[in-house]
């Protein structure tokens, strides 16, 4: 026998949802949206999850998905790209102002205040990315293992270089391609390939003026079935 949990209060009244690109958000009934979050686009958020104060979900073309029982603490930033979308799995801890672009993140996983992980980079399950930590784009963190605090890690198999080792840390970054990966665009570090960025991007972000907000009524999944336990 099943039957269905009752919430007594929809999982997002104040938040702001976002249809952007024909795609809007998809939010667990289980789950709690804070007041001022911001979800943008295909964004999915699973069972008993939760997004708290001023953290953005976004998905600028590729989307962000939210497993079940994860943590997106306040001003975190996830943001799913075209070519690298955003993925959680369960039970994964998001720290305050952490941001996390285009990365999976396989679950278990623990992301510490300010740390930044980037596109095509991955978790695997049980990884620690600790405060001030940034996984490189296309980055691999093995299970089990911890970037520790304000350290780089770049590379697969990844190599893990603390803050102080500057010219290690751009002998890893350089074949690693960031604008190529990021944005799309081709060539040397400088003052052009920064040009191109910013027109690329400014031409991608001009799509979100045709954003409309949807109600609550249309985001929350239907109620989860929930069976009983003995007696």
């Amino acid at each position: 026998m099943t039957f269905r949990e009752d919430y007594l209060h929809p999982p997002g009244r104040g938040a702001v949802f976002i249809e952007h690109e024909h795609g809007h958000p998809r939010v667990d009934e289980s789950a709690y949206i804070a007041p001022n979050a911001v979800l943008c686009g295909d964004v999915t958020v699973g069972s008993h999850s939760r997004v708290l104060f001023g953290a953005v979900l976004t998905a600028e073309g590729g989307p962000v998905e939210v497993g079940t029982n994860c943590v997106i603490m306040e001003h975190a930033v996830l943001r799913g790209s075209r070519r690298h979308p955003v993925r959680l799995g369960d039970h994964v801890l998001v720290g305050p102002n952490a941001h996390l672009s285009g990365c999976v993140i396989d679950g278990e996983a623990r992301i510490a205040t300010g740390a930044m992980i980037f596109n095509g980079a991955r978790l695997g399950i049980g990884a620690v990315v600790e405060f001030g930590a940034l996984v490189y784009v296309n980055a691999v963190v093995p299970p089990g293992m911890t970037v520790p605090m304000g350290w780089f890690a770049g590379g697969d198999p990844v190599e893990l270089i603390p803050p102080a080792e500057r010219e290690r840390i751009a002998a890893v970054m350089g074949p690693l391609d960031f604008a190529g990966t990021v944005f799309g665009v081709a060539g040397e570090r400088g003052e052009s390939v920064t040009s191109r960025i910013a027109e690329r991007y400014a031409r991608s972000l001009a799509l979100h003026r045709y954003d409309n907000e949807v109600a609550l009524e249309r985001i929350a999944w239907p109620r989860e079935q929930v069976t009983p336990g003995p007696g």
